[in-house]
């Protein structure tokens, strides 16, 4: 068994800042790992620089491969196959909010690709470490299998909760479904006898999340939140997968507790009928519409069509209104892009006139809810 008392050195006020703001129960998140030079915080910021060779599934990236190939691929072929695998996932949305792109505010696959160039995807998954079925990887072992199995159930019982509530980030809540437990991989690294030597006889996803409270003074949705903000992504994702064991939680949160739940429930693993019925009516479910999900969701279909509207604007008209959505002004646009203040002008209103929109702001949401900003 783990010793108790070390692990609790992992709170620390120091990381406070980090979280400051981002939910009403942000503080819980305050997990110490920037200021801690040895012992258990050693272990988790080593566990938070394993997950950078986590792999993804060998089908998953051939796929992906396939869908950029000659570098046109529908888009729709590429968002399926980067929501397949959460190694896929994480290396195409850390890209694109690390590098200018979308400055830390693009919280969609949907999104994500419609910034990227297919042959930009193609490298990426290229260089993505794999694993299949039938070979071990190393440290990881079995993992990343049983992981990705529970992400995607987790997931497609997210996207049919999403569509009974009529939830209009449905996307995005793709992305915190499948990204939900990535704090149990961290704890896995940090901790060679996690989730065994922790979790002991605990039987449901809150209890297992209690245990760890109390051996180690963090919980995996904490750390989670913590590593999804260390990978600049939006804050947005980091709160909903932070609060995903909070019996308090609420709105985004709220769907992704009831998801894993009913996952777990379709997995044959135990839950709560109590907490269940408690976060369908947090989720905005009723008991007989919790009765239908739980009947339907084993063979539910593993994923919704998508249709992605093909960009309407000209290569220079997307450029000038991805420096817009960065809220530069028309002349800091002229000169990003070596244009006339005038030009621009022109530009936007050719945007404006394509999206239907009156102005800047419009502009800029319906072109990021369409996934080409």
């Amino acid at each position: 068994m783990l010793a108790t008392a070390a692990p609790n050195k992992l709170i620390d006020q120091n990381m406070h800042a980090c979280v400051k703001g981002s939910g009403a129960r942000a503080s819980r998140a305050a997990v110490g790992v920037r200021h801690v030079s040895d012992g258990p915080g050693a272990r988790v910021r080593a566990g938070f620089d394993a997950l950078d060779a986590f792999p993804a599934l060998a089908e998953s990236r051939n796929r992906l491969l396939a869908a950029t190939a000659d570098g046109d691929g529908a888009s729709a072929d590429v968002v399926s196959a980067v929501e397949s695998d959460i190694a896929l996932c994480v290396a195409v949305l850390r890209m694109v909010n690390t590098r200018g792109y979308g400055r830390g505010r693009v919280e969609t696959a949907v999104s994500a690709v419609g910034l990227l160039r297919p042959r930009t995807i193609q490298a990426l998954a290229s260089r993505v470490h794999t694993f299949d079925f039938f070979e071990r990887v190393g440290v990881w072992d079995t993992v990343p299998e049983r992981f990705r199995l529970h992400a995607l159930a987790t997931r497609r019982a997210a996207d049919r909760i999403a569509a009974e509530v009529n939830y209009m980030h449905r996307d995005r809540l793709a992305i915190t479904s499948l990204l939900h437990d990535i704090g149990k991989l961290v704890l896995i690294h940090a901790y060679p006898g996690y989730p065994a030597n922790i979790h002991h006889d605990s039987m449901t996803p809150s209890e297992r999340a209690g245990r760890e409270r109390a051996e180690l003074g963090v919980d995996h949705a904490a750390i989670g939140g913590v590593l999804i903000r260390r990978w600049n992504l939006p804050a947005s994702l980091a709160v909903a997968i932070e609060e995903h064991h909070n019996p308090e939680a609420h709105g985004e949160a709220a769907l992704l507790r009831l998801a894993d739940m009913l996952a777990h429930h379709e997995q044959g693993a135990p839950v709560s009928p109590r907490e269940l019925l408690h976060s369908a009516r947090a989720a905005g479910l009723g008991l007989q519409a919790l009765r239908r999900l739980l009947f339907e969701l084993p063979s539910a279909s593993s994923q919704r069509q998508r249709s992605i509207d093909p960009c309407p604007l000209t290569g220079q008209e997307l450029r000038v209104l991805k420096q817009l959505g960065k809220g530069l002004v028309y002349k800091e646009i002229a000169h990003e892009l070596g244009l006339s203040p005038s030009t621009i002008r022109t530009h936007l209103h050719n945007v404006y006139g394509k999206l239907g929109v009156d102005d800047r702001a419009q502009a800029v949401l319906l072109a990021t809810a369409r996934g080409w900003l």
